[in-house]
């Protein structure tokens, strides 16, 4: 894998919209540096400890988060049954999904349910920010 040869500067907050951003990820460090860094750069975020309760919340009131950042591997419901929900209820909003692995049968299913991007672990802010930028 070749990097760039400027890479983008890790202070450097993304410019553009502000997203109302729900967080599906069931370690609390992982939560509290997504909540800290896009906080900071202007991102409403709530953040959830599994699936299940991402699904709860989207539920009831599907439009009150237009990005959804979700692990793959979480207890109770994981990204890919999270994924599946949410579409079968016409979800509007845009999908990440963050995984530190993923078979391809797995990734091929994120696909076929056209998430937005499927990431791998771990993402630094400089660059979850580059992405929120980029949307």
């Amino acid at each position: 894998m070749t990097q760039s040869a400027t890479p983008r500067p890790a202070a450097t907050p993304a410019i553009g919209r502000k997203w109302r951003i729900l967080y599906a990820e069931d370690v609390r460090e992982l939560r509290d540096v997504a909540r800290m860094s896009l906080t900071r750069d202007g991102h409403v975020i709530e953040c959830v400890v599994d699936g299940q309760a991402a699904l709860d919340r989207l539920t009831a009131n599907p439009t009150e988060f237009e990005l959804l950042l979700t692990d793959h591997h979480m207890p109770n419901m994981n990204g890919l049954e999270l994924v599946a929900r949410l579409r079968a209820m016409n979800f509007p909003g845009k999908i990440i999904v963050f995984s530190s692995e993923l078979k391809q049968n797995i990734h091929d299913a994120y696909v076929a349910l056209k998430v937005d991007l499927v990431l791998p672990k771990p993402i630094f802010p400089s660059e979850l920010r580059r992405i929120l930028g980029d949307l």
